[in-house]
């Protein structure tokens, strides 16, 4: 998660962390609603029922706000069955639920679409994006650790080669994301992953 940016006085009233929850809960709420590039403070803090100056005492814009919301919101969670298909299975089919039943299958395409017109949100965004992902190279390492992979396979390429179908099928087909698609890609994308064994 992105570390907050916060004001270094320890004068004035104690901060609240209800209130520091309300307007992360606002800020989720408002970027599925209205996208990153109009959610405002302004709106963030109306939503929350706080001060705009509450919220500019813990960050110093909407990008880390942002981004600190968004780290609330599901990633891949780790699994480790002792079989690399396995894993990544479980560990996709997992985030699909997650991402059709949360905020993130809003917040998500709104986020990666806007990276590339806001250089401080693609700056705050770009280590949260690393460490959700983290997982996924696990599981990678501890295939490559019991000889299932090459030695010299590009982890991050294969993690991107396995997770690619989800970002063609949210990005490009428009179409809601299904566990089914979960076995058939994973075992496609690992038979190519294999052949550089």
């Amino acid at each position: 998660m992105a570390s907050r940016e916060r004001g270094t006085s320890s004068t004035g009233r104690p901060r609240s962390e209800e209130a520091h929850q309300a307007i992360l809960a606002a800020t989720l709420d408002l970027l599925a609603e209205v996208g990153y590039s109009a959610l405002t403070v302004e709106g963030v803090a109306a939503r929350a029922g706080v001060g705009k100056a509450t919220i500019y005492r813990r960050w110093a814009s909407k990008g880390p706000l942002v981004v600190e919301a968004f780290g609330l919101l599901p990633s891949f969670e780790d699994a480790d069955t002792g079989d690399l298909g396995e894993d990544l299975k479980r560990m996709l089919r997992g985030y699909i639920l997650a991402f059709n039943s949360t905020a993130l299958s809003a917040v998500l395409p709104s986020l990666a679409g806007e990276r590339a017109h806001d250089a401080e949100l693609s700056k705050v965004f770009e280590p949260v994006s690393l460490g959700r992902r983290a997982p996924l190279l696990r599981a990678f390492e501890r295939a490559r650790e019991r000889g299932e992979i090459s030695e010299d396979l590009d982890l991050e390429m294969a993690a991107d080669v396995v997770v690619g179908p989800i970002a063609v099928c949210l990005f490009f087909k428009g179409g809601r994301l299904n566990a089914k698609m979960v076995g058939p890609m994973v075992d496609l994308a690992l038979q190519g992953i294999r052949k550089e064994a």
